[in-house]
Formats: structure tokens, C-alpha cells, sequence
């Protein structure tokens, strides 16, 4: 499987993605005694108002995401979309969207192949 450029960036990025958010979510687990805690997880993204602006930001972007992705996704003729959101709420944001990014321009580069 050859890489573009651009695709070779958006799996990169969806790997420090992965790597920039569990290494604090299990940082998180380890002082929760090893649990997750949504609620605890949550409260602690508006601990202070430089946290909340990040979280509010975060979410503003990750709704503009599903909006667009599923729209998007549609166009193109992308299957299986809602992995993106279970990879979203359940990785990190941060990894779902470079990772539509990544499959986006491969189903592009596919569709630019096929005969007229």
C-alpha cells in the first residue's frame, strides 16, 4: 500500500494523535486509581476557564466534523462511517479526523482511477 505525501501526514498525525491523547488519558486512569471516569473526565476539561475554552473549541470543532464527514462521506460513497464517530468519542478526535482524512484521499485517488 503506497503512501502519498498527504496521506503519509494525515497517519502520521493520526498516530500522535493516538500517542498525544492516551498518554495523558492513562495518566488520568492511573490517578483515578486506574478507572475512567466520563463525569470526572468531563469536569475536568472546565476546571479553569483556559481548560474550557479548550473543551467548548474542541467540541464546536468535533460537531463541524460529524456534520461534514457524514455529508461528505456520503458524496463520495465512503462505507462505514460511523467508525469515525466511535473512534472519536472513543480514541480521541485527534485521531478521527487525520484517519477520514487519510481514507477520504484514498477513495479519492481510487475514484480518479476509474474509467469514465
Amino acid at each position: 500500500m503506497q503512501l502519498s505525501f498527504r496521506q503519509g501526514v494525515y497517519a502520521a498525525l493520526a498516530v500522535a494523535g493516538v500517542i498525544g491523547t492516551w498518554w495523558f488519558n492513562l495518566q488520568f486512569m492511573a490517578e483515578a486509581g486506574g478507572a475512567f471516569s466520563v463525569v470526572e473526565f468531563v469536569r475536568g476539561g472546565y476546571a479553569n476557564p483556559a481548560a474550557a475554552s479548550l473543551t467548548n473549541d474542541l467540541l464546536v470543532a468535533l460537531l463541524c466534523f460529524l456534520v461534514w464527514s457524514f455529508a461528505e462521506a456520503r458524496r463520495l460513497g465512503m462505507r462505514h462511517w460511523w467508525v469515525y464517530v466511535v473512534v472519536a468519542f472513543g480514541v480521541a478526535f485527534a485521531v478521527a479526523f487525520p484517519l477520514f482524512l487519510l481514507v477520504r484521499e484514498r477513495s479519492l485517488g481510487a475514484q480518479s482511477l476509474r474509467p469514465a
